[in-house]
C-alpha cells in the first residue's frame, strides 16, 4: 500500500480543512500515481473534492466511522479491518492513502512507499501526519530536484519502509 500527500517542513498536511498549498505540479503529480488506481480516503477528505463527490477516473475507498454514509457511488468501509478485508480483491501496489490526517495515521503501518511532495516552508496547519524523515520505520529512498511555482519551493521524495 502507498500514501501520497503533501506536507511542509513540519509535516504540516492541512489547515481548517484545506492544503496547505496549491501547487499545480503537485496535483499533476497526484493524478499521474492515482489515476487508473484506488484511492483510499476519510470523510473529511471527500467532502473537501469538488461537490463532495468521488475522484473520478479511480476506485474511491472512504474510511468512515459513520454507519449511514452515503459515499455518493464511492465504497464505504467503517473499520480497518473491514477495509483491508476489501482491498484483498487488488494489487497492494494499487492503493493509495491520500488522507486526511486521521486515515494516514490509522493506515500508515500497513504501507510500504511514501510519495511526499515536501514544501520548504512553514505554514500554520492543524492536521500533520508523522514525520518519516525521524521515523526509524522509514528511509528517503528519491530526493526529487528543488522547483518553485508561485513562490512555493518544494521537492517531490519518496521514502520507503526499512
Amino acid at each position: 500500500m502507498n500514501m501520497i500527500a503533501s506536507a511542509d517542513k513540519n509535516w504540516g498536511i492541512g489547515n481548517k480543512g484545506q492544503l496547505l498549498a496549491h501547487v499545480s505540479a503537485d496535483m499533476k503529480f497526484f493524478k499521474s500515481k492515482t489515476v487508473g488506481n484506488v484511492v483510499i480516503l476519510g470523510r473529511k477528505t471527500l467532502s473537501t473534492f469538488p461537490g463532495g463527490r468521488p475522484l473520478k477516473d479511480r476506485d474511491n475507498i472512504i474510511l468512515t466511522s459513520g454507519k449511514n454514509f452515503d459515499g455518493q457511488g464511492a465504497a464505504v468501509v467503517h473499520s480497518v479491518d473491514e477495509l483491508l478485508e476489501y482491498v484483498k480483491k487488488y494489487d497492494s501496489e494499487k492503493l493509495y492513502v491520500i488522507g486526511g490526517g486521521a486515515v494516514y495515521a490509522e493506515l500508515l503501518p500497513y504501507c510500504d512507499t511514501a510519495y511526499i511532495t515536501k514544501f520548504d516552508m512553514e505554514y500554520e496547519a492543524d492536521t500533520h501526519i508523522e514525520n518519516l524523515d525521524d521515523s526509524d520505520e522509514w528511509y528517503l529512498a528519491e530526493e526529487g530536484e528543488p522547483a518553485e511555482e508561485k513562490g512555493v519551493q518544494y521537492r517531490f521524495c519518496v521514502y520507503k519502509r526499512k
